[in-house]
């Protein structure tokens, strides 16, 4: 076995995505080969004892409370960032002019100003970077996008994309705190539009181009809630729900929408790109199938097929199961991890980078401002990788 670099990981917080991040770097260490082997160096946490109990789980070495002194840190290599949006960016300019690598949860920041001051950290230090924008990286999702840049389906008409779901509908549910700070605007930014449109924009401008212009209808149903960690009713700042239609520089158009109001969905992504010779359809719901038409193919036999994404051949699968097992969410993280670390032999940076996040960012924040006057917004979104 060759001798690997250690890659030594300070991971900022411990919730859903730290699980979430954690467990990427555990499986692309054991099942992808890369030059550099992920260290669980250190984990940092407000919560000192649920940031030790997540260690001993994972197998971190130490346990801080201040990201600074994880980010100062000579014993770190990759600062990872899980934590609430509004966090994003000291953490990762800090970490940037340490000359560490930085990896961070998506949305890239709270705001376009915010996100270009990140890039430039980057850029100045000539750290590598990401965001983890992990759907990309769904076999089902990355073939699509392999079948698209072939130029199979043609000239692109239409992009379609939903992403729905249903827990903020009680009046009940507070804002802020730590399980429920995504309904918070100080915390998150804004809502659906950077926490489940943000998935979709970026799947969409990687499969079809920069979006360039977008007209959006944005609502907040429950106005007022209590805020989780000091009681108080205070007005909503989030989108609840937003739909959207949008131009793509190459003439399609795209149809958007995203709430959490959609009684019976939890997680519902949906997207789709229809050609003028076939169409691609993906569900998360059926996260291991890609619907393809053709039509090429004889008019007897005309229709949508679906493509069991299992075999050697396909994105990533090789390194999985045999042909005919599937691989699951958790995996889209392990396979961005393993890119990741796959690409710091190459020194050749791989997507989405933070300049892709800016670029999501710069839409979602046309979109934001679009839902408050109802007028068409220009994006200034450019190409991503």
């Amino acid at each position: 076995m060759k001798q690997k670099k250690k890659l030594r990981i300070g991971t900022i917080g411990y919730g859903f995505m730290g699980w979430a991040h954690a467990d990427s770097f555990d499986r692309a260490g054991k099942f992808f080969d890369a030059d550099y082997e992920p260290v669980f160096q250190t984990v940092c946490a407000r919560n000192k004892e649920n940031a030790q109990d997540f260690a001993d789980r994972w197998g971190y070495k130490t346990v801080e409370t201040d990201w600074r002194s994880v980010v100062n840190s000579p014993d770190v290599d990759l600062i990872d960032i899980c934590v609430p949006n509004n966090l994003h960016a000291d953490i990762a300019i800090a970490a940037a002019e340490a000359g560490k690598m930085v990896m961070t949860e998506k949305p890239l920041a709270m705001t376009v100003a915010e996100g270009e001051k990140m890039v430039a950290a980057v850029k100045k230090a000539g750290v590598p970077n990401m965001v983890w924008y992990n759907y990309r990286r769904i076999p089902a999702v990355t073939l699509a996008k392999q079948v698209i840049d072939s130029g199979k389906l043609g000239r692109i008409f239409h992009l379609r994309a939903q992403f729905l779901q249903d827990w903020t509908i009680s009046a009940a549910v507070p804002q802020g705190g730590t399980g429920t700070w995504r309904l918070d605007i100080a915390a998150a930014g804004s809502g659906v539009t950077g926490d489940l449109l943000a998935h979709c924009i970026d799947t969409a401008m990687w499969w079809n181009g920069p979006i360039t212009r977008v007209c959006a209808r944005t609502e907040t149903f429950i106005k007022e809630r209590e805020h989780a960690e000091h009681g108080k009713v205070e007005p909503v700042g989030i989108d609840d729900a937003c739909v959207f239609l949008c131009d793509f520089e190459n003439g399609s158009l795209g149809n958007f929408e995203s709430t959490r109001y959609a009684r019976g969905h939890k997680a519902k992504y949906f997207i789709e790109i229809n050609g003028e010779h076939a169409s691609i359809a993906w569900d998360l719901h059926d996260l291991h199938r890609l619907s393809y038409f053709d039509h090429k193919d004889d008019s007897l036999v005309r229709g949508w097929r679906s493509i069991h994404v299992t075999d050697g051949d396909q994105p990533y699968m090789s390194h999985w199961w045999r042909p005919g097992l599937s691989v699951g969410y958790e995996t889209s993280f392990a396979h961005q991890a393993a890119d990741f670390l796959a690409s710091l032999s190459g020194n050749k940076p791989v997507g989405p980078t933070f300049e892709d996040g800016l670029q999501t960012q710069k839409v979602c924040e046309a979109i934001i401002a679009s839902g408050k006057d109802r007028s068409w917004k220009d994006t200034g979104a450019s190409k991503m990788l």
